[in-house]
């Protein structure tokens, strides 16, 4: 019987979409003089969610013009926007405000895509330790979080001591690739000042300071102890995770005016670093065995929020050169 429900159910669900859904849009545009993505783009606000709604549009468009038109390369955009005008005939000289709308969203859809494969990219790319380049890249994370303590020897022990689980780091990179390192670099560089004190703080199993407020104190006696590369590798597959499968789309489409690039998720991944930071404290772990468990729970709480098409992960870091602001 669920079975019968259950196609029953897609049946009308499929007349609706093919029939009734593309009658009533006829409907609708004899009745306001504008197609639906003119609606779209009239009545909703440059974001998230006009550009969700673009992106479904064209995405189950009868026309191949505009189902194609969520793969061009982002340099073919302008054109095909203006090949969709000449499509709908609509007057670009009566409706000016259509494209330059159409183009940041369409920008937004194509971008995200692009994001995608250069993020792949770097993930797929093995740490390479007779790749120079590779090499520098480590050396300039050591000198970013250990300023003040020369490194003895390029396989040492003192890897530990910024969270590496051996004495070489090139075995933790294996999960995440270039992209673990580029994302620990980006946040040692841009917010410094904030990544050393998280440093910090992973060191310390506890921290007393009897000159606090209660409810201040409460927070830092807290069990804080974790190992800080370790984590900012955990952190990127966590937000690599909310790239692949499209959950952070909304945060990019309501921060990026344009094109979303490497520098929006790398100040994403430095949100999540210093958002996990706060959340391994209020959860207060016994220990390192429940870190699964605590990153599941806070990987939960980023899709709740990212669920409402408002949302953006607004930063609470100096590393804000693309001056992600919370809409």
């Amino acid at each position: 019987m669920k079975h019968f429900l259950r196609v029953l159910t897609q049946f009308f669900a499929f007349l609706y979409c093919k029939c009734l859904w593309r009658g009533l849009k006829f409907v609708v545009r004899k009745f306001t003089g504008r197609c639906e993505l003119q609606r779209i783009c009239y009545n909703n606000k440059h974001g998230a969610r006009r550009t969700f709604k673009i992106e479904s549009s064209l995405r189950y468009s009868k026309h191949e013009l505009l189902q194609s038109a969520l793969s061009v390369h982002p340099d073919k955009v302008e054109k095909t926007i203006e090949d969709i005008v000449a499509l709908k005939k609509i007057n670009p000289d009566t409706n000016p405000q259509l494209g330059v709308s159409l183009q940041a969203s369409l920008l937004q859809i194509v971008g995200y895509r692009s994001l995608l494969a250069e993020v792949e990219k770097l993930r797929r790319e093995p740490y390479d330790c007779e790749n120079p380049e590779h090499e520098d890249t480590l050396m300039k994370l050591w000198k970013e979080l250990r300023p003040d303590t020369p490194l003895t020897s390029r396989i040492s022990k003192q890897w530990c001591e910024i969270g590496f689980q051996g004495s070489d780091p090139k075995t933790d990179f294996r999960g995440m690739g270039l992209l673990g390192l580029h994302n620990l670099l980006y946040f040692a560089e841009h917010d410094k000042s904030t990544a050393l004190q998280m440093l910090q703080d992973s060191l310390q199993p506890k921290r007393n300071e009897t000159n606090k407020p209660d409810w201040e104190q409460k927070n830092l006696d807290k069990a804080i102890g974790y190992s800080f590369a370790i984590v900012g590798i955990n952190i990127t597959d966590l937000a690599y995770s909310l790239l692949v499968s499209g959950a952070l789309k909304t945060h990019l489409y309501n921060v990026a005016p344009e094109t979303p690039n490497l520098l929006h998720f790398q100040q994403t991944f430095c949100y999540l670093m210093q958002e996990f930071h706060r959340f391994w404290i209020e959860e207060d772990p016994s220990d390192i065995m429940e870190f699964n468990r605590v990153r599941s729970k806070f990987h939960k709480r980023i899709l709740r929020q990212l669920k409402n098409p408002d949302t953006a992960l607004c930063p609470h870091f100096s590393a804000s050169d693309l001056h992600l602001v919370n809409l």
